[in-house]
């Protein structure tokens, strides 16, 4: 193996200046320390499933009228109007609020929250995606020998499937991601229009082309991805806030993408909870990624019916959680290059990855996903219980197996 690591090592050195930082972010789009959410009572009966916001909703004079509720509101309680963006699936409009100096957001929530024109207010919360860089001397992809991916790939490839990947900006121009990506979306704004890492990262595992004689092979390689953007690249961190996320999860339920992939973790939010309850009440497989630092495994991925994944190394993982490969993970990098990662993220990626083969092959959606023996998650048994055929070898881990459908 070492002549073929140094081989690796030198192949990295040569495509080093990808590797350059991604230039930082000087303002995130929104301002947790000084702004709140405030959900404006709406009804729900104006939202045409499938359409965009138009007709009663989205016109002039229905904007008109509650942009003067919200003004009517921030006045009452010395805020000032910031934006808003309409949330059509659960009947309200969401309107950001600055806060006066020496106000905390939780004392402009506990104010707010009592006025009669207000279904509920929040504040706005910051999420952390859960990857990394890594040590770039392991080339081969763990899922490939793990999860018997070749003989996965003979079965499904995910063809005819959607995943939304909610997340920094995809480099959809990468030779490995090209053609994958058929819709992008940017729900951050501004801050010009390099791609970002984690996002990337994210999509390769799931995504990248197969036997095109270059850098890697996506977990469900004929997939279809939604590049929302929801996320930016702040230095070495990669953030998103509740009204970013939102937006962007509403679009993936509206949209009806298959599978929502959130490979990030942070506070338990309202606003986020209730659409994530949306999507699963729609048959939607929505995958978060764990965080390993939180007893829960932090938000989403304790939220009832979301699929969380964990590290298979986890030595203490949260009972209802899916393990997998998180560690020395191949991926795609902005600017055409590759790399290796690290984190839960990229654990969460693969399962969706995998639920995209399960689904081309069960169209009514198919989320009833495997453990082996041990808590890992057993690939080659959740595709063969679609397919009520061996997909791979079913012998060993496969046959001691339990479904946990969700």
């Amino acid at each position: 193996m070492m002549p073929f690591r140094r081989l690796f090592a030198l192949w990295l050195g040569a495509i080093a200046l990808l590797f350059c930082a991604v230039p930082t972010i000087a303002q995130q789009a929104s301002d947790p320390a000084h702004q709140i959410l405030v959900m404006v009572r709406m009804a729900p009966d104006h939202y045409r499933p499938g359409a965009a916001y138009a007709g009663a909703y989205g016109s002039p004079a229905s904007q008109s009228v509650r942009h003067r509720v919200a003004a009517r509101i921030a006045k009452r309680h010395g805020f000032a109007l910031a934006e808003n963006w309409p949330m059509p699936l659960l009947g309200v409009d969401c309107f950001v609020m600055t806060l006066p100096a020496g106000m905390t957001p939780d004392q402009a929530v506990a104010d707010v929250s009592h006025d009669a024109d207000v279904a509920w207010s929040q504040p706005l919360q910051l999420y952390h995606a859960q990857g990394g860089q890594a040590d770039p001397l392991m080339a081969a992809q763990p899922a490939t020998a793990q999860w018997h991916l070749t003989e996965l790939h003979r079965v499904a490839t995910g063809r005819g499937v959607t995943v939304a990947v909610i997340d920094s900006r995809i480099d959809a121009r990468h030779p490995d991601l090209a053609g994958q990506v058929s819709v992008t979306q940017d729900f951050v704004g501004g801050h010009g229009s390099a791609a970002e890492q984690h996002g990337t990262g994210i999509a390769g595992v799931i995504a990248a082309h197969a036997n095109n004689g270059i850098g890697i092979a996506g977990i469900a390689p004929a997939a279809r991805l939604m590049g929302l953007r929801a996320c930016w690249q702040q230095q070495a961190a990669t953030l998103c806030d509740t009204l970013s996320l939102a937006k962007a999860l509403q679009y993936a339920i509206d949209h009806r993408a298959r599978i929502i992939n959130l490979s990030l973790s942070g506070p338990r939010d309202t606003l986020l909870s209730r659409l994530v309850e949306i999507g699963l009440g729609r048959g939607q497989a929505v995958v978060a990624a764990l965080d390993p630092a939180v007893a829960n495994g932090g938000f989403p991925a304790s939220q009832p019916g979301v699929i969380a994944v964990g590290d298979q190394n986890d030595p203490r993982p949260p009972p209802r959680a899916f393990l997998a490969p998180a560690r020395d993970i191949p991926t795609t990098a902005p600017g055409g290059g590759w790399t290796l990662v690290d984190g839960t993220s990229y654990a969460a990626a693969q399962v969706s990855g995998l639920l995209a083969l399960m689904n081309e092959r069960h169209t009514a959606g198919a989320n009833a996903l495997v453990r082996a023996h041990g808590g890992s998650l057993d690939a080659c048994a959740s595709l063969t219980s679609v397919t009520h055929s061996c997909s791979c070898d079913c012998g060993g881990a496969s046959r001691l197996g339990t479904v946990d459908r969700r």
